[in-house]
């Protein structure tokens, strides 16, 4: 039995979007139930790379048929979609889904920021519009379209932000590779905070070599009174 029409019946009875994860999950329980043939027991060894062509082949063969319906792969999952042309008669059919608002202009120009120049701090989006971004970020995060990924390698350490996987739901992107080519957002220069200058890290300290280099504090007035008051008892001659 063919691989990708194994898929096939897979993705058409799943009740969600499955992952090339997935599919390879339900082949090895397929291969491990009880009385499983010999196909069963080979298809269980398929790599990610076999799925994926035949995933990918599948799609193309619906894209040919020119079905009501396609392949589509979603956030790095696949599902068999319906051609947005046939709308009208589905949602006479299941009706309207209530949606959150629309994302406002300043919303999707700081969310095209983020998703161009990943990871990125909240200070170098400013740099880029020009305008504070607090609210514009917080209304993102709470939308799940972007989150915190990790902290810059700068003074302070502030929080990196980077696209989630609803933002690919939400575009219909199979992955960010599939973004439309932004030549200029990603050309923007962005100027970066120094470093923190530490001997390891974590710890705002200089290093060892450069502390030996920087000159040696002067001695308290009191004690270079006695340093002098000491030299000149050693320069009175002995009787």
């Amino acid at each position: 039995m063919e691989l990708k029409l194994i898929l096939e019946s897979l993705l058409f009875s799943a009740q969600k979007p499955l992952s090339v994860k997935d599919l390879r999950d339900v082949l090895a329980a397929a291969a491990g139930a009880e009385g499983a043939d010999a196909t069963a027991q080979s298809l269980s060894k398929a790599k990610d790379a076999e799925l994926t062509a035949a995933l990918e082949q599948l799609a193309r063969d619906h894209e040919a048929a020119a079905r009501s319906y396609r392949l589509a792969c979603v956030a790095g999952s696949w599902q068999f979609v319906t051609q947005p042309d046939y709308a009208p008669w589905l949602r006479a059919l299941v009706g309207i889904k209530t949606r959150p608002p629309r994302l406002s202009l300043p919303a999707l120009e700081t969310l095209a920021i983020v998703a161009y120049r990943q990871p990125i701090t909240r200070a170098e989006v400013e740099q880029i519009r020009g305008v504070n971004v607090d609210a514009t970020m917080q209304t993102l995060m709470e939308r799940g379209l972007v989150e915190a990924v990790g902290r810059a390698e700068v003074v302070g350490r502030p929080p990196t932000y980077g696209t989630t996987a609803l933002f690919l739901e939400y575009f219909g992107l199979r992955g960010l590779e599939d973004l439309p080519a932004a030549d200029e957002l990603r050309r923007i220069s962005v100027e970066k905070p120094p470093g923190p200058v530490t001997a390891e890290p974590g710890l705002a300290t200089n290093p060892p070599e450069q502390l030996a280099l920087q000159p040696a504090a002067p001695a308290p007035a009191e004690d270079a009174n006695k340093e002098a008051g000491s030299q000149k008892t050693e320069d009175i001659p002995k009787g």
